[in-house]
């Protein structure tokens, strides 16, 4: 039974009066029914995603087969499969997984054709790699041979890869190249041939080498703020589609073509607005051929150089107005897409489209259960930062009640270098039913606007990249949207790390907080990075702060939210997974323990079979749960009370005495050399 919770009662009925019914946080953040359809490339069966045992598992059924025909080929019963792909001979689906979160991850070939074995309710799965605290990269899966992916493993060197050639068929590993010149990836042509590496030279910077039978020459490179990464071979197989913004007169992304053997480059394509970097670029199944490209703005868009592809791309959109349109998976040949429409309120409809008869037969909605109608648009805005900086946002206001003097949560997004964009976003759904507005903003330092926007972001954690998250809550009181004295924020990662320098840097600006795995003391975050991210060491120093500098060490022990945890005012609830590999629980019992011992109330969630973020539904609807109601003890906000008997029994056992953390003591550790 749904209900309002006694704080949202208390507040008055002009807060919720309008508001849709509450939404079953089950239906937002548990297991979607059908998830993850892939048409194989022989186009005689879709494999997908579907719980068993409440576990999302890999399924496969024949194309023209009901998904209730469909059959079971993985039996995991711990985490959900992260990812698969089908192999080009459609013999073999590969799929990965770790351990608990953490990263772990080796390669497993399941054979969609085989029958279980006596007693077995799916089809043995093969591991390819079969090694433990080795975490494999997939570089190349070459047309020319569907038996054989090119894998990267650090088992002989924790912080780099060796490569490998792996065939699937026998689980056969052959050495190709050991990785002792800081090689952090390789290109193939389309012959499957290795032709380039990328390699991460000591000061930051990225060289582009072409690869030889006995040597390495570098034709190209770029500065550690900048990119330069080969795309995919052009269908010559000899010049290649190359992404950069070398210069220091440039500032967006652009797409050129690339000659691996001089490293001289000719433009191809740039933002013809003018505004934003390269996206990505579809290249056809078929023959290779460079068919779109995308860019992204408040929204994604396809600018087509195959004329083909595009009429039936508007032909998509005249069908499914008003949604974007994702073209997924394609037959070999083409003929037959499986193709998803989606939008702020529509989670997907995913549709198998025959381009010779130009029909489309609907195959399923991801989240069947949840109600459209009732879902909040997400709308673009622009707001200035406190130095005048334009800060691109996304504002989802709920529906139902005048966007006046409302609770308001502002997420700030992971990375830091990634973004936020538009479209069914789980968390702004969820809040904005429970009455929120909620503000997802893209402030500097974030990827996708440019050079200088991302380099605006270099050193100022919890600065002027804080400053663009708190100017958020000035625009939304300043337009009268939220009431200043009910704003929370709420973040994973980076976010997490600004949800805790929002408290203890702006500690009048915040009536709650949310901190999700987000770092406390950037130090210790430095020294403790997975080896396999050493690669991009240097580039975390350079825009973070350097450690191994008296004044890099000043300013990061400055910007750690630990060292001003006097100064939190805000009730805060910190969620933590035990294996996180990236940000490890010492980052959030750390703070626990800070405010623990200033006799400042906190709430800990400790995850034991959770990394980097919580990946099984449980845990989620657990963390959710508690969430929601710590906000509406705070806020006022309406929220769902309890939950399932297997989620309430979760969360209890998650949920940790603040008076039992104990933080081991190190010394204050010595920054690692970015040497190999």
């Amino acid at each position: 039974m749904l209900l309002l919770g006694p704080a949202a009662e208390a507040q008055g009925k002009s807060t919720t009066t309008g508001l849709p019914p509450l939404i079953d946080r089950k239906i937002i953040f548990g297991n979607p029914e059908i998830a993850a359809a892939q048409i194989s490339p022989n186009g005689q069966y879709i494999a997908f995603l579907k719980p068993w045992k409440d576990t999302r598992n890999l399924y496969v059924k024949a194309v023209n087969e009901p998904f209730s025909a469909a059959r079971l080929l993985t039996t995991e019963t711990k985490r959900p499969i992260p990812g698969y792909f089908w192999t080009h001979d459609s013999k073999s689906i590969l799929y990965v997984k770790d351990n608990d979160g953490d990263e772990n991850f080796n390669v497993y070939a399941v054979d969609p054709a085989a029958k279980p074995a006596s007693g077995s309710e799916a089809p043995p799965s093969r591991d390819l790699t079969g090694l433990k605290g080795v975490r494999v990269f997939i570089y190349e899966v070459p047309k020319s041979d569907p038996d054989i992916v090119y894998i990267g493993l650090n088992d002989r060197d924790k912080a780099w890869h060796d490569l490998y050639k792996l065939r699937i068929s026998t689980g056969e590993k052959t050495l190709i190249r050991k990785n002792t010149e800081r090689i952090t990836g390789w290109q193939f042509d389309l012959k499957g041939q290795l032709r380039l590496a990328s390699r991460s030279a000591e000061n930051g910077d990225t060289e582009i080498l072409r690869v030889d039978a006995d040597k390495f020459t570098q034709v190209y490179s770029c500065t550690v703020f900048e990119t330069c990464d080969p795309l995919r071979f052009g269908q010559d197989n000899k010049q290649v589609y190359f992404m950069t913004n070398k210069g220091a007169d440039v500032d967006l992304i652009s797409l050129v073509l690339f000659d691996r053997e001089t490293g001289k480059t000719e433009p191809f394509e740039s933002d013809p607005l003018k505004k934003v970097d390269f996206g990505s670029g579809m290249f056809s199944e078929a023959d290779d051929a460079l068919v779109a490209t995308s860019y992204y703005y408040d929204r994604e868009k396809w600018y087509f150089r195959d004329k083909l592809f595009e009429a039936d791309y508007k032909w998509l959109q005249s069908q499914l107005p008003g949604k974007e349109i994702s073209m997924g998976s394609r037959t070999r040949d083409e003929q037959v897409w499986l193709v998803t429409a989606h939008s702020d309120t529509e989670p997907g409809e995913t549709f198998l489209f025959d381009r010779k008869t130009h029909t489309l037969t609907p195959q399923y909605r991801i989240r069947e259960k949840l109600p459209r109608e009732e879902l909040a648009t997400m709308t673009p805005v622009n707001y200035k930062s406190s130095d005048g900086l334009d800060i691109p946002a996304y504002l989802t206001l709920p529906k139902g009640v005048a966007p006046k003097n409302l609770p308001a949560l502002i997420i700030p997004h992971g990375g830091p270098w990634g973004r936020d964009v538009w479209g069914n976003n789980a968390l702004a759904q969820f809040f904005a039913n429970r009455g929120y507005a909620v503000l997802m903003p893209n402030f500097r330092g974030s990827t996708g606007y440019g050079k200088k926007f991302l380099d605006a972001g270099n050193r100022e954690w919890g600065a002027k990249m804080q400053d663009d998250i708190t100017w958020g809550v000035k625009y939304l009181v300043s337009e009268g949207i939220a009431d200043p004295k009910r704003v929370v924020i709420l973040g994973g990662s980076y976010g997490g790390y600004a949800t805790l320098a929002g408290v203890a840097f702006t500690p009048e600006v915040y009536a709650a907080a949310v901190d999700i795995v987000g770092p406390s003391n950037l130090m210790t975050l430095l020294n403790a990075i997975p080896p396999y991210w050493e690669s991009i060491r240097e580039m975390f120093y350079q825009r973070m702060g350097d450690p191994r500098t008296p004044e890099g060490k000043a300013l990061l022990t400055q910007r750690s939210p630990l060292f001003s945890a006097d100064k939190i005012e805000t009730p805060l609830l910190v969620a933590q997974g035990a294996n996180d590999p990236r940000v490890n629980r010492r980052e959030a019992e750390q703070i626990v323990v800070a405010l623990r011992d200033r006799g400042f109330p906190v709430e800990y969630l400790l995850a034991p079979d959770e990394g980097h973020g919580f990946a099984r539904p449980v845990n989620n609807m657990a963390l959710f749960m508690e969430s929601e109601k710590f906000l509406s003890q705070h806020l006022g906000g309406r929220y769902q009370e309890g939950g399932t008997a297997e989620v309430v029994a979760r969360l209890k056992e998650i949920t940790v005495d603040p008076k039992t953390v104990i933080v081991e003591k190190k010394s204050e550790p010595t920054p690692v050399s970015s040497k190999h």
